[in-house]
């Protein structure tokens, strides 16, 4: 018997294709922008299906947000752990992570600051995810400041997230060349005294 399906494309569930249109254009065109029709279309399912699989398209904003997240935290930690080294070492490297993925992910910048000046409601579903995925990332840069021996490990965290932010922010408006870089070198007077 023979298949519908176009040779050499894989099948894939619906919910997978809905979410991965909707990453792609929520990032690259906005998520104000974009409609559900448009997210349809371009995965190749109904309406009914895309609100079968994620009830709404604040549900499916959230979605999308909560896989860039593991996207970029699984990026993150696997850059670090590959570079290894002294806690100051891999504080560092958090640097040189976020250069790799502002060059392949994020040219039009933080994905959740974007989201989050789109959305800027406290009670939409995306703010939570993005509070999360800020705070989960301070929390990290907090862990490794006090595992290398940090005086106060809560600034010194809060001060390489702005440092993370700033790169963020000043790459997508071509502000600075290697802005990743640049803020690397800032933090390496930050950590200066770190083991």
């Amino acid at each position: 018997m023979g298949s519908t399906r176009k040779a050499g494309r894989p099948k894939v569930p619906a919910a997978d294709r809905i979410l991965r249109a909707a990453s792609e254009m929520f990032y690259r065109e906005g998520i104000r922008a974009v409609g559900v029709d448009a997210i349809a279309a371009k995965a190749d399912v109904t309406k009914k299906s895309l609100y079968d699989n994620f009830g709404s398209k604040d549900a499916l904003i959230a979605a999308y947000l909560r896989a860039r997240d593991e996207r970029w935290r699984t990026w993150l930690l696997d850059t670090v752990d590959r570079q290894g080294g002294t806690a100051k070492e891999r504080l560092l490297s958090t640097f040189d992570a976020l250069a790799e993925w502002m060059k392949h992910e994020n040219p039009r910048g933080c994905g959740f600051v974007n989201a989050a000046a789109e959305l800027p409601h406290d009670g939409h579903p995306a703010r939570a995810v993005v509070m999360d995925q800020k705070q989960w990332l301070r929390g990290y840069l907090a862990e490794l400041a006090a595992e290398g021996g940090a005086a106060d490990p809560e600034s010194l965290a809060e001060q390489l997230m702005i440092l993370h932010e700033g790169a963020n922010v000043a790459n997508s408006l071509d502000i600075s060349a290697n802005a990743a870089q640049r803020a690397r070198e800032i933090a390496s007077f930050l950590v200066t005294d770190l083991r």
